[in-house]
């Protein structure tokens, strides 16, 4: 996906989040914004950006946490339990 610079930042937060809450369908996600970028359209800074300001943020959807750090930040999402 190529990025779009024209989007605010609302509509790349839902982005990110719809993307998230599809991709934790199944169970747990783990993932590095580097590896995520091209298929979200965002660049990883603009990831980490939003991703700080998603976990701050509550989300009924599923929740957001900082899981490890390996030359780069893992984050985690677990899906909400229905």
């Amino acid at each position: 996906m190529e990025q779009d610079s024209s989007l605010t930042t609302e509509a790349k937060t839902e982005l990110l989040k719809d993307y998230l809450r599809n991709r934790a369908e199944s169970g747990n996600l783990y993932f590095k914004s580097k590896f995520i970028a091209a298929d979200v359209g965002l660049s990883p800074k603009e990831i980490g950006a939003l991703l700080a300001k998603i976990r701050i943020d509550s989300t009924n959807d599923f929740q957001l946490e900082k899981w490890a750090y390996t030359s780069a930040t893992t984050w985690r999402v677990i899906p909400a339990q229905a």
